[in-house]
């Protein structure tokens, strides 16, 4: 039976990251030779735990510590040597560091990686020339995620993002009975206009990517950005990276577009035909964020952060905007094609 609230926290199960406590922290940076000097600041994030943690005569260190059983430590490694292969090529990205000759490491049955402190702030995204600096950034990432694939991280398509999560929350009671029908008839119509967009795409080339690639994940400075987060790298069309940079109205959007293209273009060529995905990307952006909501919900964490989620007007929100992304998918990509 579907039900608003999540259960009383007593009877919720213990989570992995329940031991994380910040003595754990400090001993896991311990154990691999990094002693800290006892100041620790949690960053903001849900899937991983991440900590800003101070270091005895040295810069402070961000530590990431993976949530248990998402990731193979293959994958986990293939994501790190993507990094180090752009680092190489002198992209602006933030590489986990090599300690003791390992960029993975493991404490108590938690796996972490280190990463040197980048600050930087929100990038000007309604600035043309911020956004070609960008394009042109994603443009060099491209380049190099093109020169090979990945073979341990799972692709970003229509059934990992679209059919499996739709197909989790069906089975698993987080959509209220009275929704049910029409939360699964608006989905199945959604992923009937991804395959449509799929199909007027034709046969793209998928490489590997970011994948999660929004303004938050890039940090501005007076140098230019740098690119932080690669957790999410997986294989996909080119464009997973540059659509989540558009904003406002469609006008808005193709002028946006230009502006990053403009800057792609100079190191990556850009299959235009791949417009033809950003509304269907970004349906199933919105699918599987629902699912993943639903898959962390036993994270304490999660209830408190997202105390909106598995409400009656949440699903009543979810079915609206899905109804309005089988439109948006319908009409014109946002360049000539």
């Amino acid at each position: 039976m579907h039900n608003e609230n999540p259960p009383h926290e007593d009877a919720r199960p213990v989570h992995p990251f329940s031991a994380l406590s910040p003595d754990c922290v400090l001993d896991a940076l311990d154990s691999i030779g990094l002693r800290g000097d006892g100041r620790l600041l949690a960053l903001n994030s849900y899937e991983n735990r991440v900590y800003q943690v101070g270091i005895e005569d040295s810069a402070p260190l961000v530590a990431k510590f993976y949530r248990p059983e998402r990731w193979s430590d293959a994958a986990i490694l293939e994501e790190h040597a993507f990094v180090s292969e752009l680092v190489e090529r002198e992209i602006p990205v933030v590489p986990a560091l090599a300690v003791h000759g390992a960029t993975l490491h493991q404490f108590q049955g938690f796996r972490f990686a280190v990463f040197p402190r980048h600050g930087g702030r929100a990038p000007e995204l309604d600035d043309p020339n911020t956004l070609e600096w960008i394009g042109r950034f994603i443009g060099r990432i491209h380049a190099v995620g093109a020169l090979s694939a990945y073979k341990e991280r799972p692709a970003l398509d229509p059934t990992t993002f679209g059919a499996e999560p739709r197909d989790f929350l069906l089975a698993n009671d987080f959509i209220p009975p009275e929704l049910l029908a029409a939360y699964s008839s608006v989905a199945a119509q959604a992923l009937d206009g991804v395959k449509r967009c799929y199909d007027r795409a034709g046969d793209t080339a998928v490489l590997r990517l970011h994948g999660d690639c929004h303004g938050g994940n890039v940090l501005w400075t007076d140098a230019g950005p740098h690119f932080v987060d690669f957790d999410d790298s997986r294989m996909g069309p080119a464009i997973q990276d540059l659509w989540m940079m558009l904003s406002g109205e469609r006008g808005d959007m193709v002028r946006q577009m230009s502006d990053i293209l403009a800057g792609y273009e100079d190191f990556c060529d850009f299959d235009p035909r791949q417009l033809y995905l950003v509304e269907a990307l970004r349906t199933l952006r919105l699918i599987h964020y629902s699912a993943w909501l639903a898959r962390r919900w036993t994270d304490p964490a999660f209830p408190v952060a997202f105390p909106w989620f598995n409400t009656q007007r949440y699903w009543q929100d979810r079915i609206l905007e899905l109804r309005e992304q089988v439109a948006l998918m319908d009409e014109a990509p946002l360049w000539p094609i």
